[in-house]
């Protein structure tokens, strides 16, 4: 084989690798940590700004979703929607809760804090671990699941989109007024694209409106296990 030929032929194969690096590295397991919060609690910014300090950690998808039970209070929290107040609501019974709260984190789907003592979220990741499996990727405008037990026999696939970042918000009424308000990876709609039942599936991918980036959660019904997650 001439230098040339070989050369070529060795550069191929880095590039195999480094694209099975890559591909290998985007398919590794999260911890999936949700803060739910509200910019009309008082107690809920220290939880806001735990939450920023764990986000860009690997392995992490850490996501904020704004409650709408405090617009009473005097301020409508302007991220708040009645679904991520449905989803708080539907892992309070399994964690052992008569009701929703804020703040509360909750990893993978099976455990809790308040989240807002230093420490607390970096504790509970660590205690909890990361998602075990089904395999999921994102990639070619479709959601590939691979096969494995389905607890139940059955899992919700849930499509998130959110605001990757920190965006800061002034809050005018309430009990935070005057304040401004971090928060982190703000999620902006939470659909279900379908169920999973242990057989290899797939999912279309919708196109991402805006700015927002992607995750999609394989999840035990009515508030369970976080099964696996991924990521954009």
């Amino acid at each position: 084989m001439s230098r040339a030929r070989t050369f070529a032929a060795l550069s191929s194969l880095g590039a195999l690798a480094l694209a099975a690096s890559l591909g290998a590295a985007a398919a590794q397991p999260l911890s999936v940590v949700e803060l739910f919060t509200s910019q009309g609690c008082s107690s809920c910014p220290p939880a806001n700004a735990n939450l920023i300090k764990v986000k860009d950690q690997p392995g992490v998808l850490a996501l904020s979703f704004n409650v709408t039970y405090w617009d009473y209070l005097g301020w409508k929290d302007t991220f708040g929607k009645q679904e991520f107040t449905q989803r708080q609501v539907s892992y309070e019974p399994p964690l052992g809760h008569d009701g929703p709260f804020t703040p509360q984190v909750v990893v993978n789907g099976h455990a809790d804090v308040v989240g807002a003592a230093p420490g607390e979220i970096e504790h509970l990741i660590s205690a909890t671990g990361k998602t075990g499996g089904p395999s999921l990727s994102l990639e070619g405008g479709k959601v590939a699941i691979g096969a494995g037990a389905a607890p139940g026999g059955k899992a919700d696939v849930w499509l998130v989109r959110y605001a990757k970042g920190v965006v800061q918000v002034p809050v005018a009424r309430g009990e935070n007024t005057g304040r401004t308000l971090p928060h982190a990876n703000v999620v902006h709609a939470l659909t279900k694209l379908g169920s999973w039942t242990g057989d290899a599936t797939a999912y279309a991918l919708p196109a991402t409106p805006g700015d927002f980036s992607t995750a999609v959660l394989v999840q035990s019904p009515g508030g369970g296990p976080i099964l696996a997650a991924a990521t954009n």
